[in-house]
């Protein structure tokens, strides 16, 4: 897709975490970029932190809502005339056993993290089929690739994002539509404390694993430059991405290994 500093850019989750720091990351390359969030005041603050404010577009979303999607993405569209990528970050994860996890956790996973994503990108699709290029860049993570005690949930959307997106990316390569799937490891943000439990609510507590990641700011570098090669995916972490490797060749070793983590 090229360098960052010609492309205008989507970005969900765009308040916080990942998306904010995904949001500096191309601002600072002279992309133009619309940022959209549930936190409008977030939202805010992280355009009037960028370099170029001018260049960012604050367009509150919540992934819940898809009967918004087809207004909202025509606000999108015309911010800056076009988009050249969407990236799917919004998501919530989970912290909590099975047996101890309401149905309604894991069809609220399945509504913001899964459905909520297809549906933003079937309604952008056929802008990008039009205009003959476009890229899906889906924030998925290395638990997209095996599973881990806790996120029963999150794991089973994860997995389901690598299906469609693989399947899109098939059926669209004939239109010039790219598709990449970054699957980070333990990143520095909020994403534990932010974690539904088993009856809904946050889960408001740090996790060891997570204050040690990778730095966000790290992260976004890495992730931006997977995006500019267009690679299938891209796997982004320190020493948890061999876990993608032990689970191909050694699947036994990864489930001894994982359960004497106990990563929560």
């Amino acid at each position: 897709m090229g360098l960052g500093q010609e492309k205008i850019v989507w970005i969900t989750g765009a308040s916080s975490g990942i998306g904010e720091a995904l949001t500096y990351t191309y601002a600072n390359s002279g992309a133009k970029v619309i940022i959209s969030a549930r936190n409008t005041a977030g939202l805010a603050a992280v355009k009037q932190n960028c370099i170029h404010p001018e260049n960012i577009y604050v367009l509150p979303l919540d992934l819940i809502n898809t009967e918004e999607f087809e207004f909202k993405t025509k606000e999108a569209w015309n911010a800056f005339g076009a988009i050249d990528i969407l990236i799917n970050n919004a998501g919530v994860s989970q912290r909590s056993l099975i047996i101890d996890t309401d149905l309604e956790v894991y069809k609220k996973l399945m509504d913001i993290n899964y459905l909520g994503t297809v549906a933003l990108s079937k309604t952008i699709l056929p802008l990008f089929i039009q205009q003959k290029k476009g890229q899906f860049a889906t924030v998925s993570s290395l638990m997209g690739k095996f599973s881990s005690p806790y996120r029963s949930g999150y794991c089973g959307v994860k997995h389901a994002l690598h299906g469609f997106f693989d399947a899109l990316r098939m059926e669209h390569e004939k239109d010039g539509i790219k598709v990449t799937l970054i699957c980070p490891g333990f990143i520095q943000t909020d994403v534990a404390k932010n974690a539904l439990v088993g009856d809904g609510s946050k889960n408001n507590t740090e996790d060891n694993a997570t204050k040690n990641g990778l730095p966000v700011t790290v992260f976004a570098a890495r992730m931006k430059k997977a995006i500019d090669k267009e690679k299938f995916e891209a796997y982004i972490g320190k020493k948890e991405i061999l876990g993608i490797y032990v689970k191909r060749f050694f699947p036994k070793l990864l489930h001894k290994i994982v359960l004497k983590s106990e990563v929560r």
